[in-house]
C-alpha cells in the first residue's frame, strides 16, 4: 500500500528507534545486520517494503564509520526492494564538524557523507542540531533539521531560573539565542579558539556572572575539552553554580571522568546518542527526543508542516 509507514533501525541507537515507534504506534521493522568472516557487513530487510514510506533511524555514533556503512547498505537495500521513499533519520550526524576547507588538502566530509547517502538511496533526511547551519545546505534532497530546544528548555524551566544566566560560545550565539529567549535568561558569551581535538584556548568572556547560576549551552559534548575549559574560566568569576546543557552527549575519551571531577552540578543532554547505563553518571540527565522525531516522521509522511512543531 502506498500510504504504508515503516520504521527500521541500525544498531547504533536502537532504543531511540523503539521509543519513536512506541509514539507512532508502529512495530519496528525487522532487519538482519551481521558480518561475514572477512569483516564485510551484511544487511537484509526481513519484510516487504514495496511502495512503503520508509524511515531508517541511525545515529552516526558510536563507531561513526561502521554506523555510516550500515546506513548506506540499508538505504541501498530499501531502494532495490522498491520502497517508495527512503528517509534517513540521523539524530546525530557525525562529520558535521568537517564543514569547511580550513586547512590545505582536506575533505569537506560533511558534504561527502551527505552525497554518499543520497547515492545509496536516501530520498530525504531528518536530523537534529547540526554543528553549523551551512551543513544543512550540503544535502541535495529535502532535509528537515530539528532542534532539541523544546525538550531541553522544557526540562530547565521546571527549576528555579530567577538567578540563572545562559553562557554561549560566540560561534553558537545565533542558535543559542533561542534557548535564552525561550527561558527569558540574560546572556553571557565566551570566545574560544580550538587548537586541536584535545586543546581549546579561551580568549574573551563577556557578561556578568558574579553570584549567578550559570548554564553553559552547546550543541555537543565530545571529549569535554571545551566544556571543562569554560568551567575553569568562569570558576574565578564568583559564580554560584554551574550546569551544562547539550543536544548531543558523546562523552568520549576522558569526558566522563572530567565531569565527575568538575564542579558541574548537572549535565543535561538528550538520547540522540545512546549512552550505556553503566556509563551514566548521577549528575547526567538524559532527556528523550523520541516524541519530537515521532511527530516529525508523522508530519513528513502525511505532508504536513514540520516547522509547526516548534511554534
Amino acid at each position: 500500500m502506498r500510504d504504508r509507514l515503516m520504521v527500521f533501525a541500525g544498531s547504533s541507537n536502537r532504543p531511540l528507534a523503539e521509543e519513536i515507534c512506541d509514539h507512532l504506534g508502529l512495530p519496528l521493522g525487522q532487519v538482519a545486520i551481521s558480518r561475514f568472516s572477512n569483516e564485510n557487513l551484511f544487511v537484509q530487510m526481513l519484510e516487504s517494503v514495496r511502495e512503503a514510506d520508509v524511515f531508517v533511524v541511525q545515529s552516526l555514533y558510536p563507531s561513526p564509520d561502521e554506523a555510516l556503512m550500515e546506513l548506506l547498505l540499508m538505504c541501498d537495500a530499501l531502494r532495490s526492494a522498491s520502497a517508495r521513499r527512503v528517509t534517513a533519520v540521523v539524530p546525530h550526524y557525525s562529520y558535521a564538524r568537517s564543514d569547511k576547507k580550513d586547512k590545505p588538502r582536506i575533505s569537506i566530509a560533511a558534504r561527502l557523507v551527505a552525497d554518499l547517502l543520497v547515492t545509496a538511496g536516501a530520498n530525504r533526511f531528518l536530523t537534529m542540531a547540526l554543528h553549523a547551519p551551512q551543513v544543512h545546505g550540503f544535502f541535495s534532497v529535502p532535509t528537515d533539521h530539528l532542534q532539541a530546544e523544546p525538550v531541553i528548555c522544557g526540562y530547565l524551566a521546571q527549576g528555579d531560573l530567577s538567578n540563572a544566566v545562559a553562557l554561549f560560545d560566540l560561534g553558537q550565539a545565533k542558535r543559542a539565542a533561542g534557548y535564552a529567549e525561550r527561558l527569558s535568561l540574560p546572556v553571557a558569551v565566551i570566545e574560544k579558539e580550538r587548537i586541536s581535538d584535545s586543546e581549546v584556548r579561551l580568549r574573551h568572556l563577556m557578561g556578568d556572572l558574579e553570584g549567578k547560576d550559570v548554564i553553559i549551552f552547546d550543541d555537543e559534548i565530545s571529549r569535554g575539552t571545551s566544556l571543562m575549559a569554560t568551567v575553569a574560566a568562569i570558576e574565578d568569576r564568583g559564580v554560584r553554580s554551574v550546569r551544562a546543557a547539550s543536544t548531543h552527549g558523546l562523552f568520549c575519551g576522558p569526558a566522563l571522568a572530567a565531569i565527575e571531577e568538575s564542579p558541574l552540578a548537572e549535565v543535561v543532554t538528550t538520547n540522540t546518542v545512546y549512552l550505556a547505563p553503566e556509563r551514566r553518571l548521577d549528575r547526567i540527565t538524559i532527556l528523550s527526543v523520541a516524541p519530537l522525531f515521532a511527530e516529525a516522521i508523522k508530519r513528513i509522511h502525511t505532508g504536513e508542516s514540520v516547522s509547526r512543531i516548534f511554534r
